[in-house]
């Protein structure tokens, strides 16, 4: 299909601007981009009059949740591809903390096949780093590659062992494979389900220090300084964490990091009244730690910005806080919730689609996430001036654990296209 987006506020993260123009997509890339925001070109399938909206790649999130296989009633391909083009995400990276774990080329056969089949969006996934998540023995990274997978990571099972943590390093350096880590000291953070301090301690409820991400980044930062592999931290949510994460960058490490949206928007405060959708891992932080986390956004410190998608079921979640299971849904929230960002005007829309399409493209090494002659039409139309309650009943991932249930929102995703193709909007 051809088709033209004319009168549309073009949001480049590559130039970093925001401007008025015409974009042309003619088999399935981005075929000409044009100052006059009139543009108009005969023959046009489909032409787009978006009357100043916003034109930005669709978003790349690493670090999403399906439960295919093992738990499909907390979220399958089909419900999460329909959430994620609803919210303008047009790539899926998925986690392997499956059941079971995405750990043999079987498995991931198995789940790019079901993906293909029945998620409108891109999805790439990943394969666990050791067998089972058990952190004992490699998984074979060479035949994963070839299966299909984009990154290695045990997901929140940290791999104590460091000898093994290195040797799965090691191998994979040889192989170019990038490692995502989750920067925990697993036995500081054990039980913890708030971040400690003195509103911890009112609440009653087990904490951990902020350290126990510090102390495991500065491992992971020394093993990656050993072996030179290519390193993700996915999630950073502490300004304690910024220092080595900086001392990393600083020395040529090849290490990038990441932030979930929720640890960018909301603040441990918000967990006050015991309620377990804001329940995650890691704890939400002070709100210190969040205006730190906005800032190296800003700066560049933390690369990407992803909705760390978690589906749980109602029966997970009703319990007492401690023991309730972590996680939050985020793939139709991740937009409007990153636009609060950008009306406070501590980001540029430019800054945000830098860490939420541009800098995750780079990373996994895809052509996505640009708006520029030749790139896939992967694109979210978006007014990010559309209020709305939201509620979570409306979302159209199986499982409804979402933070901000009930919360005033601004930002509307109008229309999501794949490869040019519609697969959200009219």
């Amino acid at each position: 299909m051809t088709t033209l987006f004319t009168n549309t506020r073009l949001i480049d993260p590559e130039a970093g601007t925001d401007t008025i123009g015409a974009l042309l997509v003619e088999d399935g890339k981005i075929a000409k981009i044009y100052d006059d925001p009139d543009a108009y070109g005969n023959h046009m399938e489909f032409i787009c009059n978006s009357y100043g909206k916003c034109l930005a790649p669709g978003i790349v999130d690493i670090g999403v949740k399906v439960s295919e296989p093992g738990e499909r009633h907390k979220e399958s391909f089909r419900s999460a591809g329909r959430a994620a083009a609803a919210g303008g995400v047009t790539t899926m990276v998925t986690r392997p903390d499956t059941l079971p774990a995405i750990d043999t080329p079987e498995v991931l056969e198995y789940v790019t096949r079901r993906a293909n089949q029945d998620a409108p969006v891109r999805v790439l996934p990943m394969s666990a780093l050791t067998r089972g998540r058990q952190g004992r023995e490699m998984v074979e990274i060479g035949f994963m590659l070839d299966a299909g997978a984009v990154a290695f990571t045990d997901c929140d099972n940290v791999v104590v062992n460091n000898k093994v943590l290195s040797r799965c390093m090691t191998y994979a350096r040889s192989l170019g494979a990038l490692v995502i880590g989750h920067p925990q000291d697993p036995d500081l953070s054990k039980g913890g389900a708030t971040t400690s301090g003195k509103f911890a301690s009112l609440l009653g409820l087990p904490s951990v220090s902020p350290m126990a991400e510090r102390m495991g980044l500065d491992r992971d930062i020394a093993l990656v300084e050993m072996t030179g592999v290519r390193y993700h931290a996915d999630q950073i949510t502490s300004a304690r964490s910024l220092p080595p994460l900086q001392r990393a960058k600083a020395n040529g490490l090849d290490v990038t990091a990441g932030i979930s949206i929720h640890h960018l928007t909301l603040n441990e405060l918000d967990v006050g009244d015991y309620r377990t959708f804001f329940k995650v891992k890691p704890p939400l932080r002070s709100e210190d730690d969040r205006l730190a986390m906005v800032r190296a956004v800003a700066d560049g410190t933390i690369d990407i910005i992803s909705s760390m998608h978690t589906p749980q079921d109602e029966e997970s979640k009703r319990l007492p806080f401690e023991e309730a299971a972590s996680g939050a849904v985020a793939l139709e929230t991740l937009l409007p919730a990153a636009l609060r960002l950008h009306h406070s005007g501590d980001l540029s829309l430019a800054q945000l689609f830098r860490a939420m399409s541009l800098n995750p493209s780079r990373r996994l090494g895809l052509e996505t996430g640009r708006l520029a002659v030749g790139a896939p039409a992967d694109l979210v139309l978006f007014d990010p001036d559309a209020p709305f309650v939201m509620d979570r009943f409306k979302l159209r991932s199986k499982s409804k654990n979402t933070p901000f249930d009930g919360h005033r929102m601004q930002g509307r995703v109008l229309g999501t296209w794949v490869g040019g193709k519609s697969v959200f909007g009219n």
